[in-house]
This record gives C-alpha cells, sequence and structure tokens, in this order.
C-alpha cells in the first residue's frame, strides 16, 4: 500500500488531529507527556523493587524510605547524578559519549505517538491526549526501536575492552532478530485495522479488542518485546556470570543513569504499545463502557494508566519467576519458532479476510488464532535432553532398603594423581640406593679397591690441607 493510501485511511477515521493545534497547545502536550513518562519511569523502578521484593518474600530495600520508599528512585538518579565519572583509558570518547544520548532519546520517540486518552477541552480547544499521530505510527515506533541497536553496540564498542564489546554484539544481533518477529506480530493488526495510525487502531477495537481475534499475535508481539528490550529471561547482553555486566561495564555517573532510564522507559513503551495493539487503548473495559461517558474526556487516561500497569506488572512478574535462558535457545526461538508460527497465522488470516464476505469473519479468527496459539505453545514446551551416557542407562538397584547400592561389579577407574606419586617414589628409592657406599669387605675386588682408593685420596686431601 502506498503512502497516499495510508493518508486516506488516517483521515477516514478522524486521526488525532496532529498539525491542527496551535503551537502552544502542541508544547504544553509535549512537555506532559515527558514528565508523564519521566513518572511512570520513577514508579516502575519503585515498583520493580517492591513486587520482586514480595516475590522472594523480603520486605524490599525501600520499607522505611520516605514516601513508603516512592521517592527511592528520584534519589537514585540524583545519586547517580553527582557520581564521579570513570571513563576508560582506551576508550573512543565522542562515541562513548553519544551512545547513552541515543539510548535515552529514541526511548522518548516511541512514546510520542501513542494515544493516552480520548478528546479533550485544553483551554477552550479541542485536542487528542497524544503528542502526534501519523498515517504510519507503528511504523515510527518500529523505527524508533531500531535506533536503539546503535545506542547497545556504540556503548560497547567505544569502552574499548572486551566484555562490553561481547555484550554490544549480543544486543544487536538479539534486538534485530526479534524485532522482525515483532513487527510481523504487528502485521495482523494493520490487516485487521486497515491503517498503521494508532488513534485509528484504538478506533477500530470499540466492539472487540484485538487480543480476541489476534491471540497469537498478541503472545509472539510480548515474547518478541521482551526479546527486544533485554529484559528477563532474555537479559543475555547483561549478563553478570558471563559477560560482568556487558555493554553497561565501563559506564558510570550520569551515563549509566541514561542506560537505566531508557531500559525501564521500554518498559514502559512496550506496556503502552501492548495496550493500544491489543488492549483497546485509552478505551473503558467492559462492563465500564456501557456507561456513556466512559469513553469521553478526561478519565480515559485512568483507564489507559490501569492498562499499562497491569502489563507492567506482568514484566515484573516474569522477571521474578524465570531463569535466564541460553544464547542459543534464545536465537533459536526467534528464528525458529516465533517467525514461522507468525508467517503461518498471517497467511491464515490473510485468507479469511479475502474470503470474510461469506461468513463472520470474527469468529472464525477465534478459531483459528486458538489453533495457531496451541501449535505455539507446543513448540514452546521445553523438550528434555538426550542423555546418551552409560551411567544414566543403568538401573538404579534399590535392593537395600530403598536406597542405591553400586553393583557387585564395580570398577573403579584409577587415579590419575596416585601414578604420578608411585613415579615420584620409585624415583626416590632409586636415588638413595645409588648413593650408599659399602664396605671393604663386602662386594667384589673391583668394588672394594675402589672404595679404598676413593677413602686414600680423601686421607691425603686432609693431610695437604
Amino acid at each position: 500500500m502506498n503512502t497516499s493510501g495510508l493518508v486516506r485511511l488516517a483521515e477516514a477515521g478522524q486521526p488525532a488531529g496532529f498539525g491542527h493545534d496551535v503551537w502552544w497547545i502542541v508544547l504544553i502536550k509535549v512537555v506532559a507527556a515527558f514528565v508523564l513518562l519521566l513518572l511512570l519511569t520513577l514508579f516502575a523502578v519503585v515498583f520493580e523493587r517492591k513486587v520482586i521484593g514480595a516475590f522472594q518474600v523480603r520486605p524490599g530495600p525501600n520499607r522505611k524510605a520516605r514516601g513508603f520508599g516512592w521517592l527511592q528512585s528520584l534519589f537514585d538518579g540524583l545519586k547517580l547524578a553527582f557520581k564521579e565519572e570513570i571513563i576508560p583509558a582506551l576508550a573512543d570518547k565522542p562515541v562513548y559519549f553519544i551512545a547513552p544520548v541515543i539510548s535515552g532519546a529514541v526511548a522518548f520517540i516511541s512514546f510520542a505517538v501513542i494515544p493516552i486518552g480520548a478528546r479533550v477541552s485544553l483551554f477552550g480547544h479541542q485536542t487528542m491526549l497524544q503528542v502526534g499521530d501519523v498515517p504510519v505510527a507503528v511504523l515510527v515506533v518500529l523505527a524508533a526501536s531500531s535506533m536503539a541497536v546503535y545506542g547497545t553496540v556504540l556503548a560497547g564498542w567505544a569502552s574499548g575492552t572486551s566484555w562490553p564489546l561481547l555484550g554490544g554484539m549480543r544486543a544487536a544481533a538479539q534486538m534485530i532478530s526479534y524485532e522482525v518477529a515483532m513487527g510481523l506480530s504487528m502485521v495482523a493488526v494493520f490487516m485487521t485495522a486497515h491503517s498503521m495510525s494508532t488513534s485509528q487502531i484504538v478506533n477500530g477495537q470499540i466492539k472487540t479488542w484485538y487480543f480476541i481475534p489476534l491471540l497469537p499475535s498478541f503472545i509472539i508481539y510480548f515474547i518478541s518485546a521482551l526479546g527486544e528490550s533485554n529484559r528477563t529471561p532474555f537479559d543475555l547482553p547483561e549478563g553478570e556470570s558471563e559477560l560482568t555486566g556487558g555493554y553497561l561495564t565501563e559506564y558510570s555517573s550520569f551515563k549509566f543513569a541514561m542506560f537505566y532510564l531508557a531500559e525501564y522507559i521500554a518498559m514502559v513503551t512496550i506496556s503502552a504499545l501492548c495496550v493500544t495493539l491489543f488492549f483497546g487503548g485509552w478505551r473503558a473495559p467492559w462492563p465500564i463502557s456501557l456507561w456513556d461517558g466512559a469513553n469521553s474526556g478526561w478519565i480515559t487516561i485512568v483507564w489507559f494508566l490501569a492498562k499499562t500497569i497491569i502489563f507492567m506488572g506482568v514484566l515484573v512478574w516474569i522477571r521474578a519467576t524465570l531463569p535466564r535462558v541460553r544464547y542459543d535457545q534464545l536465537m533459536a526461538l526467534g528464528w525458529k519458532v516465533l517467525m514461522p508460527v507468525n508467517l503461518v497465522w498471517i497467511l491464515i488470516l490473510a485468507g479469511l479476510r479475502l474470503t470474510a464476505r461469506n461468513y463472520d469473519q470474527t469468529k472464525w479468527l477465534v478459531l483459528a488464532g486458538i489453533v495457531v496459539t496451541l501449535l505455539l505453545l507446543v513448540l514452546l514446551w521445553p523438550e528434555k535432553e538426550k542423555d546418551d551416557r552409560t551411567q544414566a542407562k543403568r538401573k538404579v538397584d534399590t535392593g537395600a532398603g530403598g536406597y542405591p547400592t553400586p553393583p557387585v561389579d564395580l570398577v573403579v577407574p584409577p587415579n590419575p594423581h596416585l601414578k604420578r606419586i608411585e613415579a615420584q617414589r620409585e624415583a626416590a628409592t632409586v636415588g638413595a640406593r645409588g648413593g650408599t657406599t659399602e664396605s671393604p669387605g663386602e662386594g667384589d675386588p673391583a668394588g672394594g679397591t675402589g672404595t679404598s682408593g676413593s677413602t686414600g685420596s680423601a686421607a691425603s686431601g686432609g693431610k695437604e690441607e
């Protein structure tokens, strides 16, 4: 579809009206979105600490701080801003400085095209609660997320050491792989909403939220977003046990705070975009939506924030529950599971869309979505590792009171250290035998003569001295 077609689709569904507001209204919305995103990020940091503390049955680090700990993330940011900055001697300083700026800046761009509320009256002007909307708003989100790859790669390359470089390469491969799967999961939303505009996608969910007919796309999007944001269980670029912090190893002070901020902004953006694409955006849930004023005015911000915080809680829940996967499992999941299932689902959806004139499309979409979801769950089910070792094939003898006992013909392998010890003992014994002297009356005549001769020489030497 060309650009003009996308523009017509956006205009037909009353887009957000970006470009029609006066300049000071736009400025107010930009500042308000920036402040809201910062507040959500500060909330996400403390919220994650409290939830993980509850999962681990401990009070957490914020129990006795003022304000019940909700100001802890603000104090952490101030602390990092005034800490001493340590720059590696081998760092490429211009690139080293620009990398955290890239990661922090692109994290704010994605949130600008997400609608957080309905049309409201602001100082007598009707405007949408959205910074801006374009016919290809979701592509703007994908473009901004792809720019975040440069921040991580440049951070690893410019640090001048091996661990950050390996972490940056891991992050690049992981983010590129899962961005493809995430983009394909959004194709189903485009096909259903007939638009790439975020405001149009929200308007298309008046009757049914898209997570019901597009269940496989929702699951694949959520997994792919986790992989692209480098969050647990896909936080391999920052694995402490393997890379001692990854591309963040050589960063400190305010630059580290920028990466830290970008990670949690991505967490908020992932949740907000998921709400926009699959859960009705700012629209009220059922049965609240039966109220006439539920989907109009300033109260729509409440529904949007409530849904976003719920998904942020799911992300924290996953971090507190699942362990870190191996790198080969991570890449196999993205390329061998998510992408093939995504392509199959898009083909099924396209076929249903082409033949939708003869039957109810929603019912068949739900049925096909359940089948594809079951296929996805089967592929995601962990396989037991095959163990071909002889020891694993042996049957355990439980005849001795239920306790395993060694077999009668058990052959214990020789200790490799025992051979070395025996060789040292044998060498010491041979050396001791060669250094002893025999008496003159013993042994052969040659041995006796040699012994007496050496004794005489020693005696004459003693007289000369």
